[in-house]
């Protein structure tokens, strides 16, 4: 989901509003509940989507679900989201605000593919390397795809390593078809 620059301004301010009011372990796991409360309502998504929805029905419906689930600062925030007409983005801005911490904290999100899944020794072993070649703490993604054949691949923001047994397999093909002599 791209992440608008409002959101990420929201996102931004609730950050800095927490460090201020040195919360922002709790701020996290206040926003983490929003967020996987959104993810996991495919109706509350689309009320807040909402246009025709008046804005302080939303407040009132928002205030009913999260008030006793989180703290005062976000519970603030929320109603601010609101009152400024901007549900529409909260979806957004809590994944802004996951990715601003993340930074804050030097945490590094890093997706990790392979065919069969690892045992826990592997992956520790592989989180371990990870930290000690990106200098942050490794938050792993693990994904499983049979049809990588082995190995695995790694990707770290824009970087990609891909040390699976079917890259190697279309690395070995082109460079036959590179090499192949025309018989005539």
């Amino acid at each position: 989901m791209l992440v608008s620059k409002a959101a990420r301004r929201y996102a931004s301010a609730l950050l800095e509003t927490a460090k201020d009011q040195k919360s922002v372990e709790d701020t996290l796991k206040d926003i983490l509940f929003i967020k996987n409360t959104i993810d996991n309502s495919k109706d509350l998504l689309l009320f807040l989507k909402s246009p025709v929805i008046k804005p302080d029905d939303k407040e009132a419906v928002l205030k009913s679900i999260f008030e006793k689930h989180i703290g005062k600062l976000s519970n603030d925030f929320v109603k601010l989201v609101s009152i400024k007409e901007r549900t529409d983005l909260l979806p957004e801005i809590v994944l802004a605000f996951v990715k601003q911490y993340n930074e804050y904290a030097g945490i590094i999100e890093v997706e990790v593919r392979t065919a069969k899944a690892l045992e826990d020794a592997q992956v520790k072993e592989l989180q371990k390397v990870l930290e000690k070649t990106t200098s942050k703490k490794v938050e792993m993604n693990l994904k499983q795809e049979a049809q990588l054949k082995g190995g695995l691949l790694v990707k770290i923001q824009d970087t990609v390593i891909d040390g699976t047994v079917k890259h190697k397999l279309e690395q070995l093909e082109q460079t036959f078809l590179d090499n192949a002599v025309e018989l005539n």
